[in-house]
């Protein structure tokens, strides 16, 4: 458990999708170029190619292919895709950037890592392009940059209101001590307040396994003390939540009575769905119907299965085809509709902050298996919002 930790802890700097420590500024507003009527849409997509780290090779090429899979997909709509390399590095995606605004991109889609978005923002929010980033980072949201990666806010909401219509409105958060884990920390105190539940309970431990071994004891006495009917916890597959999970049952807070929630995908990799300690928790993720179609399509079509973060890519230029098919103009005004957009991931849309609202499904493990518990919301305004 020791080497997974330690792991972990190195590659969150880096994460495709973690969250950084940096409170990045964000661009000032903008109104956006104007979009021609009946030509291609110019888009200028930056991906993470020229690093020399072969993972960012991979990552670049499954986000292109998606993001041309889904302009194959688009009817009566033209997107003239052009795509620049950017070392995963925030100088290259800034010069990307503003190369791309100079060869006439209406709107940037990417770059992957938070520090690129935000570079990337900044260099082009004077011409009045925005930038829809692959990050989940909300500190760099704002302004002229949006970020489409799946947000703790959007996640810790939709887990706290299936809580609190199940029952389990009493409920105590277990956190690691780390950028990550505060972050996540506040994204599950305010997704429970507004739903209507209560955090009776708020604990957290050193992002290590004797920091846990330690910490679990009185975190599990506190569960128990404060009534708690679920307990949420921000640790992930990759680092603390085999440990957690594990701990904590053995302390007697025990997964049959108490609700285990997690603000991270369990599924994945799939080996977790055998820990005792997850079974019977939930979690939410994309809709699992919707996604499985892509990743056959995917695969059938290049020979290979699409990374993660493609799925955004694709829904990146659904919502830009939308837009365009309705002779719009890529301005916040266009992208933050109130309606959204539909793609591999379900229904999304953009809000005013530049961060996102996605609708997601609850999931269960048990028997080492994954069941929906509550389906994903095909629209906005539906069940699940």
């Amino acid at each position: 458990m020791f080497s997974v930790l330690r792991t972990a802890r190195k590659s969150l700097g880096k994460a495709v999708l973690a969250l950084s420590a940096l409170a990045l500024a964000a661009c000032q507003p903008t109104s956006g170029p104007a979009v021609s009527q009946g030509g291609p849409v110019p888009v200028a997509l930056l991906v993470p190619s020229g690093s020399g780290q072969a993972s960012d090779q991979l990552l670049a090429r499954s986000i292109e292919n998606a993001a041309r899979m889904a302009i194959g997909d688009l009817a009566g709509v033209q997107i003239d895709l052009r795509v620049y390399p950017t070392a995963g590095q925030a100088a290259q995606a800034s010069a990307a950037a503003a190369q791309a605004v100079a060869d006439g991109a209406t709107v940037i889609l990417g770059p992957v890592f938070a520090e690129e978005a935000n570079a990337a923002g900044l260099a082009v929010a004077a011409a009045g392009v925005n930038v829809l980033s692959f990050s989940n980072n909300p500190a760099i949201a704002g302004g002229n940059v949006f970020v489409l990666g799946p947000t703790f806010d959007n996640t810790a909401r939709r887990l706290a209101g299936y809580a609190v219509r199940s029952g389990k409105p009493q409920v105590m958060i277990i956190h690691d001590r780390n950028a990550q884990g505060e972050a996540g920390r506040a994204a599950i105190q305010a997704g429970v307040t507004a739903a209507g539940g209560s955090v009776v309970a708020t604990g957290g431990y050193e992002f290590s396994q004797n920091g846990i071994v330690q910490a679990i004891p009185q975190l599990a006495a506190q569960a128990k003390s404060s009534g708690a009917q679920a307990v949420f916890l921000t640790a992930d597959t990759a680092g603390a939540l085999p440990l957690v999970t594990q701990l904590l049952s053995e302390n007697g807070v025990n997964p049959a009575t108490v609700q285990y929630i997690g603000l991270t995908r369990w599924d994945i990799p799939a080996a977790t769905l055998a820990l005792p300690g997850v079974q019977g928790g939930v979690f939410a993720m994309p809709d699992p119907a919707l996604f499985a179609q892509y990743q056959a399509r995917y695969q059938a079509t290049f020979g290979e299965p699409p990374h993660p973060v493609s799925a955004i890519a694709y829904d990146g230029i659904a919502a830009i085809g939308a837009l365009a098919k309705q002779g719009r103009s890529m301005d916040r005004a266009a992208l933050t509709q109130g309606a959204g957009f539909a793609g591999v991931n379900g229904v999304f849309r953009l809000l005013a902050n530049g961060t996102n609202e996605r609708g997601l499904a609850v999931a269960r493990i048990q028997n080492n298996t994954v069941t929906v518990v509550d389906p994903a919301p095909r629209s906005f305004g539906g069940a699940g919002f």
